[in-house]
C-alpha cells in the first residue's frame, strides 16, 4: 500500500463498512424478532439500518463536533491559523476546510467530514498556545493529509455505527433477561437458554469488537498521514517535534471520549497508556515514539 493508493482503498472500505453495518443490524434484528416471535421487529431493523446509514454518512461529522464541544471560528478570529491552513491547502490541492476550536489546554487536533468539500479541521486552544509555527504547520499538514487520503469519512462514521451496534446488542441482552425473569417464555427451555447465552455473548463482545474495528482503521492511517503531512511541508522534523510536545503534555481533554478518541492526532487520554497494560493493548494510535522515529528516518 502506498500513499497514492490509500485514498482509493479508503473509499472502498467506507462502503464496505456501511454495507457490513447494514447486514449486521438486520441480523441482530432478525435474532430479536425470532426470539420475541415478532416479524415486525425485523422490518423495523431494516428501516432503522437504512436510516442510520443515511445519518452516519451525512451527519456523523456534526455528531463528532458536538461530542467534542468544538466551535467554528471565522478568518477574522485567528488570521494566522487561517493563513497556515490556506497555504497548506494550496500545496495539497484541497478546498479550504472549516476550522473549529476546542476550548481545552491539551494540545491536540482532528479532522472530520464526509469528503474534502465538506471537511473540518478542529484544533484545541492548547495546540495554538503551546506549539510554534513550524510545529503547528506539521500538525495541520497531518490533519489535511487525513482529508486528502479520504480517511475522514471512514474514521467518523465508525463513531456512529459502532456506538449504535453496542446499544442494539445491549437492548437485545436486556430483552432476553427480562423475558426470562418475568416468565414470559416458559416453553422451549433449551432454546431460551441458547438465546440468553447469545445475548450475553453479544453484550460482552460488542464493545470489544467496536474497539477492534477502531484499531483496524486507525493505526496504519496515522503513519500514512504522518508521511503525507511531511511530504506537504517538506520538513518532517516539525511534526516530530509537535508529537513530542503533545505527548508530554499532561493536561486532560475534557471533551474526549472512547467514541471519538481515535480521531485525534494522538490519544487524548493521558497517563493510562503507561499505567494500564489493557489500555495500551487497545490503543487506537501507534506509540508516539514509533511515529517520531519513522518521521526522523523519512527521506524527503
Amino acid at each position: 500500500m502506498t500513499l497514492y493508493t490509500q485514498a482509493e482503498s479508503n473509499s472502498r472500505k467506507t462502503w464496505l463498512y456501511l454495507t457490513g453495518f447494514f447486514i449486521l443490524v438486520i441480523a441482530v434484528g432478525w435474532l430479536i424478532s425470532y426470539f420475541l416471535q415478532s416479524p415486525a421487529i425485523l422490518y423495523l431493523a431494516v428501516i432503522l439500518s437504512i436510516i442510520l446509514n443515511f445519518f452516519a454518512y451525512w451527519y456523523s461529522d456534526k455528531i463528532v463536533l458536538s461530542l467534542s464541544q468544538a466551535r467554528e471560528i471565522k478568518k477574522a478570529d485567528n488570521l494566522e491559523l487561517y493563513r497556515l491552513v490556506e497555504n497548506l491547502c494550496i500545496i495539497a490541492g484541497l478546498p479550504l476546510p472549516r476550522i473549529y476550536i476546542i476550548d481545552s489546554s491539551q494540545p491536540n487536533a482532528f479532522a472530520t467530514g464526509r469528503d474534502a468539500k465538506h471537511a473540518v479541521v478542529a484544533v484545541t486552544r492548547g495546540l495554538l498556545e503551546k506549539l510554534d509555527r513550524v510545529e503547528l504547520e506539521g500538525v495541520l499538514s497531518h490533519e489535511l493529509s487525513h482529508i486528502g487520503n479520504k480517511d475522514i469519512l471512514l474514521q467518523t462514521i465508525v463513531v456512529v455505527l459502532v456506538g449504535f451496534v453496542v446499544i442494539l446488542t445491549d437492548f437485545f441482552f436486556r430483552i432476553a433477561f427480562w423475558r426470562d425473569m418475568t416468565g414470559r417464555s416458559r416453553e422451549g427451555g433449551q432454546l431460551r437458554l441458547i438465546m440468553i447465552l447469545v445475548a450475553l455473548a453479544l453484550a460482552i463482545l460488542a464493545p470489544l469488537f467496536a474497539q477492534l474495528i477502531k484499531l483496524a482503521i486507525s493505526r496504519k492511517r496515522e503513519f500514512l498521514a504522518d508521511a503525507s503531512g511531511a511530504l506537504l511541508t517538506r520538513y518532517p522534523e516539525g511534526l516530530a517535534r509537535a508529537l513530542e510536545k503533545i505527548s508530554r503534555d499532561a493536561n486532560p481533554l475534557e471533551g474526549a471520549s472512547n467514541a471519538t478518541s481515535h480521531l485525534y492526532i494522538t490519544s487524548p487520554f493521558r497517563g493510562k497508556e503507561k499505567t494500564s497494560w489493557l489500555h495500551k493493548l487497545f490503543m487506537t494510535h501507534p506509540p508516539v515514539e514509533e511515529r517520531i522515529k519513522a518521521l526522523r528516518n523519512l527521506k524527503i
